[in-house]
C-alpha cells in the first residue's frame, strides 16, 4: 500500500508518520507513505495555490492547476482521468461523504491512495468533479484543513493491513467492526424478521462486536480510587464474560450511537439483553 499527501504543511506529517502502528508498518515496509508540498506543483514567483472566488464572497479557494498537476505527476504523467486500477484519488473536504469503517475496509484494499488536503474557504469544485475518486468528510464540523483528516484515514486504514496490527484478531472485536464474518471462520445464519430487522441464530465469539461499539475494557488495579473492576470479569467464566460484554457494547452504543442499531444484524440473545436494558432505563426513570 502507498499513500501520498499533497499538502502545503508538509511539516505537519513528521509527527503522525513516525510513531505508533504507522510507524512499524512502514518500518516493515507494509506501506509507503510519501508527502508532497503542492507549492511545488506552481509556476509563479510567489508559488500561489489559491485565489479569490468567482462570484465573490469570503475566504480564499485553492486553484486547479496545482493540484491536478501534482496528481498526474504522481501518476505518472498522465491524464489525472485515466487514473490506475487500485487507485484512489481522496479528496478532504468538510463537505465530502462520511468516513466510516466500511470506507476503511474498501481503501485497504487498494494499492495506493493519494490524500489532498483542502485548505481555506475550499477547493476548485473541478478537483472534486475530476480528479478526486472520492471527496471525503471526518464528521459535521469544520477544520482548517485537510492535514488532520488525511493522518486519521492513514491510521485507520494501515491497521486495517494484513501484519500491521500483528493479531489480525485486534480489528474483529472492537468498534465499527465488519458485520459479515471472514471467509474461513464460523458463520452466523441471518433471516430476515417481519419487522424488517436481521435476526441471527448462531454466534462467533471473536466477531460480536459487528456493526456496533466496542464494550469497555478494564486492566490493573482492579480497584482504582473508589472503583472497582466489574466482578464478572475476574470470575473466570467465559459463558458469563460473553454476555456481560456483549450486554455492556449494546448498552454503550445505545447511549452513544443509537442510529447504529437501526442497522445492525440482532440475535435472539440481543434482543433480551435490550428488552434487560429498557427496563432497567424505565425503572431508573420512574
Amino acid at each position: 500500500m502507498r499513500f501520498d499527501i499533497i499538502t502545503i504543511f508538509p511539516e505537519f506529517f513528521g509527527g503522525p508518520l513516525d510513531y505508533g502502528i504507522v510507524r512499524r508498518a512502514r518500518e516493515a515496509r507494509l506501506v509507503e507513505a510519501h508527502v508532497h508540498d503542492l507549492r511545488e506543483f506552481t509556476h509563479d514567483r510567489h508559488r500561489t495555490v489559491d485565489d479569490r472566488p468567482f462570484g465573490g464572497g469570503e475566504g480564499m479557494v485553492m486553484k486547479p492547476e496545482p493540484l491536478f498537476e501534482a496528481v498526474e505527476s504522481l501518476l505518472g504523467g498522465g491524464s489525472a482521468t485515466e487514473r490506475p486500477a487500485g487507485t484512489a484519488i481522496v479528496l478532504l473536504s468538510a463537505a465530502g461523504k462520511p468516513f466510516r469503517q466500511e470506507v476503511a475496509r474498501r481503501f485497504a484494499k487498494l494499492e495506493r491512495i493519494v490524500l489532498v488536503c483542502g485548505r481555506y474557504e475550499g477547493v476548485d469544485e473541478r478537483v472534486a468533479e475530476h480528479l478526486a475518486t472520492d471527496e471525503i468528510s471526518i464528521g459535521d464540523f469544520v477544520m482548517s484543513g485537510g492535514e488532520l483528516p488525511a493522518a486519521m484515514i492513514l491510521d485507520a486504514v494501515t491497521r486495517l493491513i494484513p501484519g500491521a496490527l500483528g493479531n489480525e484478531d485486534s480489528t474483529v472485536n472492537e468498534s465499527f467492526s465488519e458485520t459479515e464474518v471472514e471467509a474461513g471462520r464460523s458463520k452466523q445464519v441471518s433471516s430476515l424478521q417481519p419487522n424488517g430487522i436481521t435476526q441471527i441464530t448462531s454466534h462467533d465469539s471473536r466477531a460480536m462486536n459487528h456493526g456496533i461499539l466496542d464494550c469497555p475494557h478494564y486492566t490493573r488495579p482492579p480497584r482504582f480510587r473508589e472503583w472497582d473492576v466489574p466482578e464478572v470479569l475476574m470470575g473466570g467464566n467465559h459463558e458469563e464474560i460473553r454476555r456481560w460484554r456483549r450486554k455492556k457494547a449494546l448498552e454503550k452504543t445505545q447511549r452513544n450511537r443509537p442510529d447504529l442499531l437501526a442497522g445492525v444484524a440482532l440475535s435472539e440473545e440481543d434482543r433480551k439483553l435490550l428488552d434487560e436494558l429498557q427496563q432497567r432505563a424505565r425503572k431508573g426513570t420512574a
